[in-house]
């Protein structure tokens, strides 16, 4: 349920609960949204709205609906972390869409799931529901498997404690099973997963590691299944993977550690 207006609440708190009230599957609200969504009282949200609105950090259309703000938009791009990887992953996954004409994408994690932060599809490849800013779950998403299994033993836990979600029938919700994919995952860098998100589209990720062999991003490349041999993929993969993070400072001989 959404909170309701405390009393004592800073300004800054609230213009806060406003902003995160959009999500990437909803970018456009209405007032009667944010209101619904903030549990803040009606004429609060709509003199909120409307400061944010003449800051330049929302923008009101037409029909009276709210998006991000363009003034916003640059100053999420100014993220130290996303902006970097995001200009240094950039050749090396021009070259993967280049050589392959697939989706190819660049992750992080974010709490118990993986945020995209960039990415390059071809016109024809296979349909995806997520794009740039989308959240994936980490037990069955390409990305999602490679963070997690260098997120730690912690972090594990947490995202195994119970049944994870079974998105389609090969989703694997084992946690004995999933133990021993991110063994694995850790063992050799790459995790694949085929059609567990979603039914049709295969995904091969691989670790993005920096100076201090910490994994702190992962590349992956969707496919439509059975339409690409998965070990035709790899080399060029975990080359590019290889390629980031010695942008960001890893050499062979560093260690990778949990992050």
């Amino acid at each position: 349920m959404p909170r309701t207006s405390e009393p004592g609440r800073s300004v800054s708190s609230r213009l806060l609960e406003v902003l995160f009230a959009f999500q990437p599957d909803q970018s456009t609200l209405s007032l009667a949204e944010l209101v619904r969504k903030t549990g803040l009282p009606h004429a609060t949200v709509r003199r909120l709205a409307m400061e944010l609105t003449d800051a330049g950090a929302l923008n009101r259309q037409h029909d009276g609906r709210f998006t991000i703000g363009l003034r916003l938009w640059r100053l999420g791009t100014l993220a130290p972390l996303t902006e970097s990887l995001r200009s240094k992953a950039q050749p090396f996954m021009e070259d993967l869409y280049t050589a392959l004409h697939q989706h190819v994408q660049l992750a992080v994690l974010e709490g118990t799931e993986a945020v995209i932060i960039e990415r390059l599809s071809a016109p024809r490849a296979q349909h995806l529901v997520s794009h740039v800013g989308g959240r994936l779950p980490l037990h069955c998403s390409g990305v999602g498997k490679v963070l997690l299994a260098h997120g730690g033993a912690d972090q594990i836990d947490r995202v195994l404690a119970g049944r994870p979600h079974r998105y389609t029938p090969q989703t694997t919700t084992d946690p004995a099973v999933l133990r021993s994919e991110l063994a694995e995952c850790r063992r050799t860098g790459y995790a694949t997963v085929r059609s567990e998100l979603t039914d049709g589209a295969d995904s091969i990720a691989t670790r993005i590691v920096d100076g201090e062999g910490r994994v702190v991003a992962a590349m992956s490349v969707v496919v439509r299944s059975g339409s690409v041999q998965h070990q035709a993929v790899l080399p060029s993969l975990i080359a590019g993977g290889l390629g980031v993070s010695r942008m960001l400072g890893w050499r062979p001989g560093i260690k990778i550690r949990d992050t």
